[in-house]
């Protein structure tokens, strides 16, 4: 976790000043870490997938699909729980608890941002985010 969270500091470090330049809006530049992690809430502990988005001027950053990421970004208006999608009807997941944290950290729009969203199990999660490429990494 400190390793990642060195490298959240140093991405955020240019973000944010870059962020500080344009002026709040739809088109001021986008920095985030996206992460998802083993545990609930501020307890996260384990992060087993972790990516950088940027949406400034272009897509890009170590998401694999950029693009698609920050248009879903874009769409949601600084709303991330609307990412999340009602699950579909028949699927069935189990009911043990291990939770798992999705968090998004950064700058959105010129604008500070830290968004987390804790899922019963990896299931939930699946079935939550079916079909968003935010956290599809």
């Amino acid at each position: 976790m400190a390793t990642v969270s060195a490298a959240v500091l140093l991405c955020l470090g240019g973000a944010a000043g870059v962020a500080r330049a344009e002026p709040a809006g739809p088109s001021a530049p986008s920095a985030l870490v996206l992460t998802i992690a083993q545990g609930n809430g501020a307890a996260a502990g384990t992060v087993v997938r972790a990516a950088v988005l940027s949406c400034a001027y272009t897509a890009e950053g170590t998401h694999p699909a950029p693009r698609a990421a920050c248009d879903a970004v874009n769409a949601t208006g600084g709303d991330f729980g609307r990412l999340l999608a009602a699950p579909a009807p028949g699927r069935a997941c189990p009911k043990h608890y291990d939770p798992v944290t999705i968090a998004a950290d950064g700058v959105l729009h010129g604008e500070r941002l830290a968004w987390k969203h804790t899922f019963r199990n990896a299931c939930t999660m699946s079935a939550a985010l079916k079909g968003d490429p935010v956290f599809a990494f």
